[in-house]
């Protein structure tokens, strides 16, 4: 159990955030392959759906109001679908007051193309120049007034064309509270008298020509006159570099990464909100850190809350898989919003073993998000006997989330998983093949059953008589 991070998280207040910068909309297709095109050598995507979700400063805007935080954005979207839908999103998220609508600036558009898990293809559509002086002073009227009742404000600016240096300097000196910068573009002089910065070891080797962290990030603050630095060290963790104190590293978290996009996104906004919740510099650190940890385990442009990161810090494990009702329910809700098949399975999985792997492989081929349901111990020892489990549910839980077709395990104590399969409604209901022709347990809570075929010659009560026989 990591009670450092459980201290920080019940320590962060909502406070107001502001976020300033380039709103982007990305879309994902998400399909599957079995063929290459007979045209070229590339795949063929069969398409399965569709979805939208807020990208650039957007994405820190979703990652801030998941975590807490109450707050506004600024920026410019165009007059087309796309913006209609991005803002449609963001009102969602927050305050959109600051957000300009131009005929002139098309909304930036990115659209990537998934199937197993894997981003095939990205196109963007975008349009970089910048805003006009006009744009621009309607802009930074609107940002102040937002900033002026803020605890803090983020620029995120991914060089877009809506942040000129001029209205990023007259930003940055008028907004009276600090301002955190995404420090993305490559005028970073515009950022200078900002309170403090974050950019990964690259970009801080592009901007001051230092392959040494701590010596390019002291010479990149004294140029910027910031207060602290952030660099992102990819596997290697993050360091802070401050004006007043020593240096702060921290590793990073083992996880097996799927996809890193929007990962500094969410810790941006992880340190931004400890920021304004006002705690020290190695607490923002520490949370930003373990935020990070947990998005690159998501696919695309993804948010963590608050919920999250104590369920993370209580397993102590890395296994954010292993929820308890309450919080399943919602991630469910979460997962449907994002148009997501769930599927549902259950078992004791007693002494996991090749057909666990391959009703689980099957189960996840059926949907988007396999939900486990895991007998308690008290629920097998009333199944099966009271020599069993053999392994007590914490681990058997543990084990069943280190698999990669799981998403979720839920650990219920009764003797069948009918309350559990009501409470989830699942769009499939996986069972193995030995339940054909028997009634299924839920199912008119499903949105349909599918019998797993079952490896023959395997089962845990052979493996328990191969073992008594040696």
């Amino acid at each position: 159990m990591n009670t450092r991070i459980l201290e920080i998280v019940g320590r962060l207040r909502a406070p107001r955030v502001f976020v300033l910068g380039d709103l982007i909309l990305d879309k994902y297709v998400w399909g599957s392959v079995s063929r290459i095109s007979p045209e070229a050598p590339v795949p063929v995507v069969n398409v399965k759906g569709e979805e939208f979700r807020p990208g650039g400063a957007s994405n820190v805007v979703t990652n801030l109001a998941a975590l807490g935080a109450r707050v506004s954005c600024g920026g410019i979207v165009g007059r087309d679908e796309a913006g209609g839908e991005l803002l449609k999103l963001l009102r969602a998220r927050g305050d959109v007051a600051a957000v300009l609508r131009d005929g002139a600036k098309p909304t930036p558009l990115k659209t990537r193309m998934l199937a197993h898990h894997q981003q095939m293809l990205r196109v963007d559509q975008e349009r970089v120049d910048p805003i006009p002086a006009a744009t621009q002073a309607r802009l930074l009227a609107a940002a102040l007034r937002q900033a002026a009742r803020s605890d803090l404000a983020i620029i995120s600016d991914y060089s877009k064309g809506t942040l000129p240096p001029d209205l990023c300097q007259k930003f940055i000196r008028r907004a009276g509270c600090p301002v955190l910068v995404g420090l993305k573009s490559h005028d970073h002089r515009k950022y200078a008298k900002a309170t403090g910065a974050s950019l990964n070891r690259s970009e801080l080797r592009a901007l001051t020509l230092e392959d040494d962290v701590d010596r390019g990030a002291r010479k990149l603050m004294k140029e910027l006159s910031l207060r602290f630095l952030v660099v992102t060290l990819g596997e290697k963790g993050m360091r802070v570099i401050s004006r007043d104190g020593a240096p702060i590293t921290l590793p990073a978290v083992a996880r097996e990464v799927f996809d890193v996009t929007g990962a500094g996104d969410t810790a941006l906004a992880a340190f931004g909100v400890a920021y304004a919740s006002g705690l020290s510099l190695e607490e923002c650190a520490i949370l930003s850190n373990a935020a990070a940890g947990i998005v690159v385990a998501k696919i695309g442009t993804e948010t963590v809350t608050r919920a999250e990161l104590v369920a993370d810090a209580s397993h102590g494990d890395g296994h954010r898989k292993i929820l308890k009702l309450p919080a399943l329910l919602q991630a469910i809700r979460d997962e449907r919003a994002r148009g997501r098949r769930v599927v549902f399975t259950n078992g004791c999985f007693d002494l996991v073993h090749a057909g666990h792997a391959s009703s689980l492989q099957f189960a996840r081929s059926k949907g988007d998000v396999l939900v486990v349901g895991l007998n308690s111990d008290r629920s097998v020892r009333g199944l099966k006997g009271p020599g069993r489990p053999l392994v007590p549910q914490g681990e058997r839980a543990r084990l069943l989330a280190a698999f990669e077709a799981v998403d979720y395990v839920v650990v219920f104590d009764q003797p069948t998983p009918a309350d559990l399969v009501k409470r989830i409604r699942p769009d499939v209901l996986v069972k193995g093949d030995d339940y054909r022709g028997k009634e299924v347990v839920g199912s008119g809570h499903a949105g349909r059953v599918e019998l797993a075929p079952l490896v023959k010659g395997i089962s845990t009560s052979d493996i328990i008589r191969r073992i008594r026989e040696l």
